[in-house]
């Protein structure tokens, strides 16, 4: 509990970092997940008697990092869930992936997920409609690899990680749709913007990833990124 990278706290949300390969919430696996970690957190510190109230208004991947937001209380996350669906919230992401891609690229794909095995593939008969815009921020023609900063417009099940995979620049270390490499996959959301369900004030999030410090060819593009 005392590990949690607190961004942000107030009485009506928590702003704070997601490790990677840790669940969002708990899932079939029933390893210790970030809501439940959270509600520790809170319960201990506050020293609540009973359950702990916390709102899940989105999520990660288990094995992507980055900032996430929970609601801690039930008119945060019903606000919270109403910006996400009317399209005032803003998650980015950067990803690291094999090859050179286009400068920038608009993909619109139909997608659907396999229940069986929990997949995502190409369904561009019954799929749902799936966007995002990635901008190439540096290409290091050394190791063939691509640094894309992503602007998700639509939320499906490893929305990301399929349609990069599906123009053939899978992200590095995504060992379900691009090559088994023994690292953590290199997606990570790094940029959260949202308008606080309470004060309206505009806020605003970055958490640059650790895996960037590899590459210091990245590490200096990124300065440079608003």
């Amino acid at each position: 509990m005392t590990d949690l990278n607190i961004l942000y706290e107030d009485n009506h949300l928590i702003v704070l970092e997601k490790p990677y390969n840790i669940p969002a919430q708990r899932d079939s696996s029933k390893d210790i997940d970030l809501l439940t970690l959270t509600k520790q957190y809170l319960k201990v510190k506050y020293q609540k008697p009973g359950n702990v109230y916390l709102g899940l208004v989105h999520r990660l991947d288990r094995p992507v990092g980055g900032i996430m937001v929970f609601a801690k209380t039930s008119k945060a996350a019903e606000r919270l869930s109403k910006e996400i669906k009317n399209h005032e919230f803003h998650k980015n992401y950067l990803a690291v992936v094999h090859g050179k891609t286009l400068d920038n690229e608009k993909l619109i794909n139909k997608i659907s997920k396999d229940e069986k095995t929990y997949k995502a593939f190409i369904d561009e008969k019954n799929g749902k409609e799936s966007i995002l815009e990635y901008q190439n921020i540096k290409y290091n023609a050394e190791d063939n690899i691509s640094l894309l900063k992503i602007n998700l417009i639509t939320g499906r099940h490893h929305q990301i990680r399929l349609q990069l995979a599906n123009i053939n620049h899978p992200i590095y270390g995504d060992n379900w749709y691009g090559l088994k490499e023994q690292v953590p996959i290199h997606l990570w959301a790094y940029h959260l913007e949202f308008i606080h369900p309470i004060t309206k004030q505009n806020m605003v999030f970055t958490l640059i990833p650790d895996f960037i410090n590899k590459w210091l060819l990245f590490k200096n593009e990124l300065l440079k990124l608003k």
